[in-house]
């Protein structure tokens, strides 16, 4: 069977990512794709031989599209998934689904008896390095520590020196405008309507950065209790400690200039550490893998398991087809999406308490 899809937001990582492993696969077709910016879908349309629809509801309308991939800016995912649902398409939505729990609880029961499958595009929990780690860890009582981190550099420097992007001029700065005040307007209504601006984008660092670790954090151990949050450099620097009863997770978050891409978990136990280590993914097939070192009372041994060259989007496209097609199982759904906005919300109020005690 061949899905034909259907894209929405035609942005860098659709450019990047999603459209040239769409195209490169032969489960799939590049049926049709929407963006507010007519030079970009032209372009999009002409590469990929892809139908241009005008906007969003005329491609939900496509009978020829059976599966809707919703890869826009945040703001607009709550809205465009609903009516995606209301079309009766298959959806892949990018992550986060929504950017607060109150946008995101009319969707889950909307959701209720759906026939159709909803996948959210947490790719890093696809990855094969995440895989084997869960396969590898010991039973949770034997966890003494865990590290989950995001120290990185913007996709920008990556992207100049490997793929072009198309980079359109023509979409209308009243709806750029209207898009940044939406968006304000959803962190506010978690942080606090006067809530510092850098309160305001440690909130946004956690649903678009933080949100891939912390949900694989929670496959691995299961939902954690927050105790202790911080925010510095305007937002860009995160810091939180997370209660998991008899260990405790440390989660750290720096954006920065400095060319590197270290994001990663690292478990300890007594006499054993387990380390995973993504790598951006703006270039493509760059070597990952899985660390295993156990010390005993006499030596110290550590076992490679890797590396691995394939695509964690390439590999939840796997998932994706299999759930379509077979009916497989989706873990990537949108209650278990849930867990991670009540997380963020917690996390920014601590953000705000502080500001305002400060």
């Amino acid at each position: 069977m061949t899905i034909r899809v259907g894209l929405i937001g035609l942005g860098e990582v659709a450019q990047l990512m999603h459209l040239p492993l769409l195209a490169d696969d032969a489960r799939y077709k590049i049926e049709a794709v929407g963006d507010v910016s007519p030079s970009l879908v032209a372009h999009v349309a002409q590469r990929y031989g892809a139908r241009v629809h005008a906007d969003a509801d005329a491609l939900l309308g496509d009978k020829d599209v059976d599966a809707v991939f919703i890869l826009t800016p945040d703001h607009l995912h709550a809205d465009l998934l609903m009516r995606a649902m209301d079309a009766g398409k298959h959806i892949f939505i990018e992550k986060p689904v929504c950017l607060t729990v109150g946008q995101l609880l009319p969707l889950i029961e909307r959701a209720r008896g759906y026939t159709q499958t909803i996948f959210v595009g947490y790719m890093r929990r696809f990855a094969r390095p995440f895989l084997e780690l869960k396969k590898h860890l010991p039973a949770l009582n034997e966890v003494q520590h865990v590290r989950v981190r995001d120290l990185i550099c913007e996709a920008p420097f990556f992207v100049a020196q490997t793929r072009p992007v198309f980079k359109p001029t023509d979409v209308p700065q009243a709806v750029i405008a209207e898009g940044r005040a939406r968006t304000q307007a959803m962190l506010r209504a978690v942080v606090g309507a006067d809530a510092p601006a850098a309160v305001v984008r440690g909130y946004q660092v956690l649903t678009g950065l933080s949100s891939h670790s912390f949900s694989a954090m929670r496959e691995l151990f299961g939902v954690p209790k927050v105790f202790a949050a911080r925010q510095r450099n305007g937002g860009e620097a995160i810091a939180v400690l997370f209660d998991y009863g008899h260990f405790t997770a440390v989660y750290e978050a720096v954006t920065n200039h400095i060319a590197r891409f270290d994001s990663g978990i690292d478990v300890l136990c007594d006499r054993a550490m387990f380390r995973i280590n993504y790598d951006t993914p703006y270039i493509r097939h760059l070597p990952t893998r899985l660390e295993i070192t156990r010390s005993g009372d006499r030596e110290t041994t550590t076992e490679i398991i890797g590396p691995f060259h394939e695509d964690p989007f390439r590999a939840e496209l796997d998932a994706f087809f299999d759930a379509v097609v077979n009916g497989g199982p989706v873990k990537t759904t949108l209650a278990d999406s849930l867990d991670d906005l009540e997380l963020f919300a917690q996390i920014g109020k601590l953000f705000a308490e502080e500001a305002r005690i400060s």
